[in-house]
Formats: structure tokens, C-alpha cells, sequence
């Protein structure tokens, strides 16, 4: 059974974010988390990586609660990438990735050949290699991304969350992260993962989960979900959808009234 919440409420003290939300995540495929701002995006992954208890309802993986389990072994089946870091002084770039490692170390602490290796493939498939040595306090933020998205893939788990995964990077960084996804997917991994960018999302997803004011809009395919009456509900968008000549997939264009508004 795949990971799903069913009738989730989310709140933050008093003031809930997500209420009566039941979605099970499609497993080896590439899901996009989507919608206006605040509205409830980040704070799904938050439970779902066990970092925001439900107010109700609950977060399933294999049929069973996650909150049942120890934090330990669901380190070892889900790895979270958040949207903002905490950049601790006078640690290395390697050492930080390591640290994706911590789940399976033994009471010494100490890396073993296979930690070390997959350590290696992490900084070659986020190209931070050549910044191993340097503290992760010196980089730019772009940089500091690219690491700590090299230690969420250290931890070589069947369940990848990235949160707004491009943020900080250039164009050339999010295409590589957007190949590097599908990369995982192919691999087996379930990637769930929130993005802004639209065409991003219909271009490199499978599902798409569309939400708004914390409730569920639409789910799907971006085929099946995407259409013009939705993105006008829930963006207050004006577009036109046409085919991307590359992939085929919807891609949309903002009409001139729509382009008149966002100035």
C-alpha cells in the first residue's frame, strides 16, 4: 500500500491549515504537491514527514500509522528535504552529507563501505564534489541547497520529499534536479515533491495534488487535472493550454489580460 493520509486535519496552534484531506500517493511515480501560497503545501510534507503531528485523521505507509513507529526506522524508509535549512557552523560539506547516514550507523557512529559509496553517488548527482571540503557556512545559497539535497539522497530511502527543491538555483540546477527526479523514480523511489512552477510540474510529474485554502481540488494526472476552469478557481489565473512541443505535456501561457493583472 502506497503512503497516504486519510481525513487529515493540520493545524498550527489553533489555526488549521489542511482539514478532511484523504489522498493516497501513487508509489513509483513522481507526485507534485500544488497550489496558491498557504495554501497547505509544506505543511502536508510536514506530516507526512512525521515533523507535524495530525490534529485528526492520520498518515499511512503500508497500512500502518506512521506515529507508530520509531523515529529511527522511518528514517530508513523516508527521507525529507525541507524548505528551509538550518546551516550549522564549522562542518564540512562532506560531513554534512554524511549525515544522511545517521539512520543505519552503528553505536560507534562510524561509516561503512556502503555509506561511504553512497555518500560518493550523492555528490556526484548534485555535482558537490568539488565543494566536499568546504564549510557549508561559506556557500551561497544555491550551493547550500545542492548539499542538503545531497544528504536527503544519502539516506537512500524508498520515499523522497523535497520541498520546494529549486529554490535557490538557476535554470541550468533546476533542469538537473527536475532529470535527477525522474532518475529516482526510475530507480523505484516514490518522489513527492511541492513546485511552483506549473509547466515544471505537468513537464516532469506523474500526479499531480492541487490544493487550495487546505483542501483538496483535484488530483491526477496533468492530462486529467490541468484545465483552464480550474487554474482560473484556483490561481485566479487567465491562460491559454497548449502541448509542449518537447514532452507533450499541457503548457500554459497567461492571456494579456492575465499578464496586464500580474503587473
Amino acid at each position: 500500500m502506497p503512503l497516504a493520509v486519510e481525513k487529515l486535519q493540520l493545524a498550527y496552534q489553533n489555526k488549521v491549515v489542511v482539514s478532511d484531506l484523504s489522498v493516497a500517493f501513487p508509489e513509483n511515480k513522481i507526485t507534485a504537491l500544488i497550489g496558491p501560497n498557504g495554501c497547505g503545501k509544506s505543511t502536508v510534507l510536514k506530516s507526512l514527514a512525521r515533523l507535524l503531528k495530525p490534529k485528526a485523521g492520520r498518515v499511512d505507509m503500508d497500512g500502518r500509522d506512521v506515529w507508530r513507529q520509531s523515529a529511527r526506522e522511518y528514517a530508513k524508509l523516508l527521507a525529507f528535504l525541507p524548505q528551509q535549512h538550518i546551516v550549522p557552523e564549522g562542518i564540512s560539506v562532506k560531513e554534512l552529507i554524511a549525515y544522511g547516514r545517521s539512520p543505519y550507523l552503528n553505536l560507534w557512529g562510524k561509516l561503512g563501505e556502503e555509506d561511504g559509496r553512497l555518500v560518493e553517488e550523492a555528490m556526484a548527482a548534485t555535482h558537490t564534489g568539488e565543494l566536499a571540503e568546504q564549510l557549508v557556512s561559506n556557500l551561497s545559497g544555491g550551493q547550500q541547497q545542492r548539499v542538503f539535497l545531497a544528504m536527503t539522497l544519502a539516506q537512500d530511502t524508498g520515499y523522497v520529499l523535497l520541498d520546494e527543491p529549486t529554490t535557490y538555483l538557476d535554470l541550468n540546477r533546476q533542469a538537473e534536479l527536475m532529470v535527477m527526479m525522474r532518475r529516482l523514480q526510475r530507480q523505484g523511489k516514490t518522489v513527492i515533491t511541492v513546485l511552483h512552477d506549473l509547466n515544471q510540474a505537468c513537464r516532469y510529474c506523474d500526479y499531480l495534488v492541487v490544493l487550495k485554502n487546505g483542501k483538496l481540488m483535484a488530483e491526477g494526472t496533468p492530462d486529467n487535472v490541468m484545465t483552464v476552469d480550474l487554474l482560473k478557481e484556483v490561481f485566479d489565473l487567465n491562460v491559454e493550454i497548449h502541448r509542449d512541443p518537447v514532452s507533450g505535456t499541457p503548457m500554459f501561457i497567461l492571456q494579456n489580460e492575465g499578464l496586464q493583472k500580474a503587473v
